[in-house]
Parts: structure tokens; C-alpha cells; sequence
């Protein structure tokens, strides 16, 4: 069945009502969810919602309910729902400009529903297809900074996001970046290193210890900003950390656009973060932020592009 099918077979349909919200369409499926473009009745105002669908083992019934596919299914399933409820109420506490905001958690089809913020603006990939690449050096010391600044408020509050990539970073008005599509956002108890099995992962984006199922940090986004960064340069993902085991030359390649207008400096940070051994990564946002701002004098440039639009005229309200 082809992925625009399934999602209708399975999404809720237009017009469905849940409790305070009438939803306008169904947007995407993953793995573990369906997001949809809905409508606050009370306010009138749109708003993005989550609902909690693990494709492999759930099912809808007519009235809207969500079922699993089996009777074995059933402790995954009531699992899933405790770990999406938790995580997205230690989202709900995370107030950054650079992260989208979550408003409401509720429970209903026997399921868990997330309720964000509409915001307008297109993702970085459609940039990044548009100019075939070569994303300039100002534009990414212009907006990843920004993004940097929401994952270290996420990171502060043991967060972490687990698929940064292009798709999952909204452009507004001005260039100011938001980070969305928090599918394989994982919880961490403390400051000690997260052993996850079986979390969403994007090939050339996610690090080895994702794929391996080893221990994940704040390490592991970084990996994912640094292919991010690569992509706005190069136009394509990085190869994936599985085949830059067999045979890796990305250091080399990454190093070669120096000669294609980008610094010294941008070009070993991204290297750093995108190091297949973790612990040779920046381990916090606060040490790859200073890596970007190596060859910067004491007023910052990176700080002094925040408040420059690049990609339009301000701020849409």
C-alpha cells in the first residue's frame, strides 16, 4: 500500500472531532504517529496535532478508536503511550523561541494526543533543494546558531531530540528557525548516557550509536547537526554512519569545500560534530558553539547575524 493510502486508511478524517479540536487534514504518518493540521474551537486558531499510532501493531475501528493488531501488541502499546505521554509533558515545560511550542496532552480513542503551535514557514530541505546546496556561510552562521540555542534548552532540560535533519527545521519569515517533529525524542534521567532500543532513526543523519542501540547524549544530536550542516552544503545527505565504517572519505570531502568560499573554521566544526567515535565530539552544545566561533573576534559575528533577516522581511505573526 503506498504511503498516501495508508495514511488515509488510518488517519482520522476531516472534520473528525476530538475533544476542543476539529481536524482540518492529515498531514504525515511515521512510525509512531500521525500528524495532523487541526482547528481550537474555542479560539478559532490552527494547531498541530500528534496522535500516538505505531503503525506495526495499532489499528482503527470506525469510531475513531485506536486498537492494537493483537492481543500481544497489547503491552507495547500501553508502553508507547506511556512514553509519548511523558515525553511530551517534559516538552510541554520547554518555553524557546527555536522550539515548537507544546500547548496540550490528552488522552482520548484510547490513545494520546499532542497539541503544538501552526507555525508558518518552509523546512530546510526545501532550501536546501532550491539552491541544489551551497547554502551560504552567512546563512549558516545566521541559523544554526539559533537552532543550537533551542537544542541547548532542550539538552538543559535532559531532552533530547534524536532526529534533527532538514525536514525537521522550520524556516520563518526573517530565517529564523524552529525545531519541529519531535517523533524520537527520548527522555534522559539525569545527566548519565541513555542506552534507547527501538527509536526512530534517519539514515545519514543519526550517528552509529543510534543504529547500534548504544549509549546516546547530547553527542548524538550534535552528529545530527553537523550532517544538517553538511547537507546545506553539499545538497545531499551523508552517507550513513554503517557505511562510513566499510570505506569513509567524508572528512576529506567535507574539508574540500574550502575551496568553494566556506572557512576553515565552519568546514573542522562540521567534521568534529559528524566524528564517528562520540567521544571525540563536541560533547554540549556550549563546546560546538565555540568551535563555530573559533576564528571570531571578541564581538561575536555569529551573534551579530541573529538579528539580521535572511530569508525575508521579519517575523510573520
Amino acid at each position: 500500500m503506498a504511503k498516501n493510502e495508508r495514511l488515509q486508511v488510518n488517519a482520522l478524517p476531516k472534520g473528525y472531532r476530538l475533544p476542543e479540536y476539529l481536524i482540518e487534514k492529515p498531514i504525515n504518518e511515521g512510525g509512531f504517529s500521525i500528524v495532523y493540521l487541526a482547528t481550537h474551537l474555542p479560539t478559532r486558531s490552527r494547531v498541530i496535532i500528534k496522535e500516538f499510532f505505531p503503525v506495526r501493531y495499532a489499528k482503527r475501528i470506525d469510531t475513531g478508536r485506536v486498537e492494537t493488531v493483537t492481543e500481544e501488541a497489547s503491552r507495547s502499546f500501553g508502553m508507547g503511550i506511556k512514553r509519548f505521554f511523558n515525553e511530551g509533558s517534559a516538552l510541554a515545560r520547554i518555553n524557546h523561541q527555536n522550539v515548537v511550542h507544546v500547548t496540550n496532552l490528552f488522552r482520548a480513542n484510547n490513545t494520546v494526543y499532542m497539541v503544538m503551535d501552526f507555525e508558518v514557514g518552509r523546512d530546510m530541505r526545501w532550501y536546501i533543494k532550491r539552491k541544489n546546496g551551497g547554502l551560504s556561510e552567512k546563512f549558516l552562521r545566521t541559523v544554526f546558531p539559533e537552532v543550537l540555542s533551542g537544542m541547548k534548552e532542550l539538552h538543559k532540560n535532559h531532552i533530547l531530540h534524536l532526529d534533527i535533519k532538514p525536514a525537521n527545521i522550520l524556516l520563518r519569515s526573517g530565517g529564523h528557525p524552529l525545531l519541529i517533529d519531535f517523533g524520537a525524542v527520548k527522555h534522559m534521567k539525569g545527566l548519565t548516557n541513555l542506552e534507547v532500543k527501538g527509536h526512530t532513526l534517519t539514515q545519514g543523519f543519526a550517528p552509529l550509536e543510534q543504529h547500534n542501540h548504544g549509549n546516546i547524549g547530547p553527542w548524538s544530536d550534535i552528529y545530527a547537526i553537523g550532517a544538517t550542516m553538511y547537507a546545506c552544503i553539499t545538497g545531499k545527505p551523508p552517507p550513513s554512519s554503517p557505511e562510513r565504517i566499510k570505506k569513509d572519505k567524508l572528512e576529506a570531502e567535507i574539508r574540500s569545500f574550502e575551496k568553494k568560499k566556506y572557512s576553515r573554521s565552519l568546514l573542522e566544526a562540521i567534521n568534529s560534530a559528524m566524528k564517528m567515535d562520540m567521544t571525540q565530539r563536541p560533547q554540549s552544545i556550549d563546546e560546538f558553539l565555540l568551535l563555530l566561533d573559533a576564528d571570531v573576534s571578541a564581538s561575536s559575528k555569529i551573534m551579530s547575524f541573529l538579528n539580521k533577516p535572511v530569508l525575508g522581511n521579519g517575523r510573520k505573526n
